[in-house]
């Protein structure tokens, strides 16, 4: 079983793969016991498949789910630049 810590990381290839093998007929059990694939990432790269030809969930959002992300990216944005501009006035105030 994959270590939570450390989770696993496969390539689009191999995941597309898998993807045939399951429409191809093959069980989904066979094919997690055969690969130590989870039932829930199976599945997972299933519907993205399907939904938008892509395993990534990036591109498996919907707009509201990609709002938050959005706002977390921005706010780190704007974390940086205020550590950026605090460090400048200590610069600029010793002089």
């Amino acid at each position: 079983m994959a270590d939570p810590k450390h989770p696993r990381h496969y390539e689009e290839s191999f995941k597309r793969q898998i993807v045939q093998l399951y429409e191809n007929g093959k069980p989904a059990r066979e094919i997690k016991d055969e690969y130590d694939i989870s039932h829930s990432t199976l599945h997972r790269w299933v519907q993205g498949i399907r939904n938008s030809g892509s395993t990534k969930a990036a591109d498996n959002r919907t707009p509201e789910q990609n709002e938050p992300v959005e706002l977390r990216k921005r706010n780190r944005q704007l974390e940086m630049e205020v550590d950026v501009s605090e460090q400048a006035a200590l610069i600029f105030a010793r002089k």
